[in-house]
């Protein structure tokens, strides 16, 4: 690893080790990490809308205009009107002129909802109701090799996601008291509403964990390569750096609970 690959390694395991001081209380070092990701993030997709958004959308198919003729000259003169209408948006910062941004932000929302509604409705409704409707494998109703809850195409899989889709949806049936047989099936609902949000938090905690775990094997690695004289790149500003940032570490831990102290003993005076 050469030198410039170490500090930037030096400073990622620098930046984790501030966002995790959040544990300890909130201190200048996490507000540091915190600023830093809003600032990178923001930067970042500025960046990316330029060059994948304006760039290739607007201005490379206005190119063929000239810009002091308002591109009405291009080929493509009609891509000036999402640019006005985004242009528009700006009027928000304005008390006399903010009305103006309601136009291009109601033809955005339409838009959207346009767009979104169709896709929900298709990936969370429609695929639900085939899944539940699909016809029972009666041959195969354990699966093709045996007893195998994984196998979605086996008939017990589809008769599992026909009850429980039902189940959940009785349950949100409140014209009927909940008791009897249909209070059961209700109940069973709540079952299968427990095991999907258990699933779905459980994949996003997981999902977490990894990312954690990422961290502390670059932390690892970070101390390894700081010793590694097999290293070709290999300096003796390597260890020097672990070193200080181990003591810049460990003196703000004994800065910490010295002031610690110093409080205590004043309130107990």
């Amino acid at each position: 690893m050469e030198f410039t690959s170490f500090l930037w390694l030096t400073f990622g395991v620098f930046v984790t080790l501030c966002t995790m001081s959040f544990l300890y209380k909130d201190n200048p070092f996490y507000k540091f990490a915190e600023h830093l990701v809003v600032g990178v993030s923001a930067g970042y997709f500025v960046i990316i809308l330029w060059h994948q958004g304006l760039v290739p959308k607007l201005f490379q198919r206005l190119e063929d205009g000239d810009w002091y003729f308002g591109y009405l000259n291009s080929s493509h003169w009609e891509y000036m009107i999402p640019a006005i209408l985004g242009c528009l948006m700006w009027a928000r910062f304005s008390k006399n002129y903010s009305w103006l941004s309601r136009w291009p932000m109601a033809l955005y929302i339409g838009i959207s909802a346009g767009l979104a509604i169709p896709l929900e409705m298709s990936n969370k409704v429609n695929k639900q109701l085939h899944a539940m409707m699909v016809e029972i494998d009666w041959a195969n109703f354990f699966g093709h090799d045996g007893f195998n809850l994984l196998d979605v195409t086996s008939g017990f899989s589809q008769v599992l996601i026909m009850v429980g889709t039902i189940s959940a949806i009785v349950y949100f049936f409140f014209s009927k008291e909940h008791t009897g047989v249909f209070g059961r099936v209700a109940t069973f609902g709540i079952w299968i509403l427990m095991i999907g949000f258990g699933a779905s938090f459980g994949f996003t905690v997981m999902a977490r964990i990894s990312l954690f775990i990422n961290r502390l094997q670059d932390t690892f690695d970070w101390g390894g390569v700081a010793f590694d004289s097999t290293n070709q790149h290999y300096s003796g500003m390597f260890p020097a750096i672990f070193w200080a940032l181990i003591l810049f570490m460990i003196g703000y831990v004994v800065y910490e609970i010295v002031t610690y102290l110093k409080q205590r003993s004043v309130t107990t005076q």
